[in-house]
């Protein structure tokens, strides 16, 4: 850990002195392949293989052996130019599990040689099963040149709770993106056929999508929220209506809406603060919980920190 640290700062440093003329530095990939699996005792990470800096440690079960809780670590804290980040999670038949991570994920300024910042996400979800993806927020450095994907695929009736935020720029810092490129994909499938795409893309041909008002009015924080599948009879109106008493802006205003689509329940948010939208889809994922997976909603003992 504390070699990924100093091997961190050193990267960062290369990066913010590294004159224009030089076009290459070490890349630094990372693959992460997890295997969950139910039997007698519950659900178990039953495979664990990494290659880089990138790896969980031992589960927790705050809610028992049914159900336990990973966190995704990534000791760099960022991905650079030439970077490229791969999770593999396989949830086999009834295994049920929580992944989140313990800080926000950065993509840093990119090099001038302009290579690809990459991460992809692929969660399969066998019959029976759920896995519920709770990251924190990813911080999208000005100019960064990244692309960002996830992918789930469920079988039969494998269930997803899931939701990602991305910050574009350092609000706080008054840092705009108004360079750099976005590439951004998340997908679900259903036994081969798509049920969710979603898709961003932000580069100087599409530059106005950011600050147009039918598009992201300006606002840095965007974020998707998806939970399904859910019955025609799982949730009734009144339910919906519960989702929608969001909570109090805290002096920040926001846009934020949820609705059903055919058996998915798709949220959006669009603001200013990251914690803000975290706080929204919490709460959705707090009404949500119940009526998909039959537990109330537990807290990872990470968000506490």
């Amino acid at each position: 850990m504390a070699n990924s640290s100093t091997n961190n700062a050193v990267r960062q440093a290369e990066q913010a002195t590294t004159p224009a003329s030089v076009s290459h530095i070490g890349h630094w990939p990372a693959n992460l392949e997890l295997q969950f699996a139910r039997g007698a005792r519950g659900t178990r990470l039953v495979r664990n293989r990494h290659q880089g800096p990138l790896y969980v440690q031992r589960p927790f079960y705050p809610e028992g052996p049914d159900l336990p809780h990973a966190y995704l670590l990534h000791p760099p804290g960022g991905i650079v130019s030439g970077d490229r980040l791969q999770v593999k999670v396989q949830m086999e038949a009834n295994a049920r599990a929580l992944l989140t991570t313990p800080g926000a994920g950065r993509v840093y300024r990119a090099r001038p040689d302009r290579a690809l910042q990459h991460q992809i996400n692929v969660l399969r979800i066998d019959a029976g099963a759920s896995l519920e993806w709770l990251p924190l927020e990813t911080i999208v450095f000005p100019d960064a040149r990244t692309r960002l994907e996830t992918r789930v695929e469920l079988q039969g009736d494998a269930r997803f709770i899931g939701w990602e935020v991305t910050s574009l720029g350092l609000p706080a810092c008054e840092q705009h993106f108004d360079r750099g490129e976005l590439s951004q994909r998340f997908s679900v499938h259903r036994d081969g056929i798509p049920m969710v795409l979603e898709q961003l893309r932000l580069d100087d041909q599409h530059r106005k999508l950011y600050q147009s008002a039918a598009g992201m009015r300006s606002q840095p924080i965007n974020g998707l929220f998806v939970a399904g599948p859910f019955a025609a009879s799982d949730l009734q109106e009144n339910q919906m209506e519960a989702l929608r008493q969001l909570p109090e802006p805290n002096g920040r205003d926001y846009i934020a809406g949820i609705s059903l689509t055919g058996e998915f329940a798709l949220g959006r948010y669009l603001g200013s603060c990251s914690e803000q939208a975290r706080l929204v889809f919490e709460y959705w994922w707090q009404q949500l919980r119940p009526v998909l997976l039959q537990r109330e909603a537990c807290r990872p003992r990470i968000w506490f920190t």
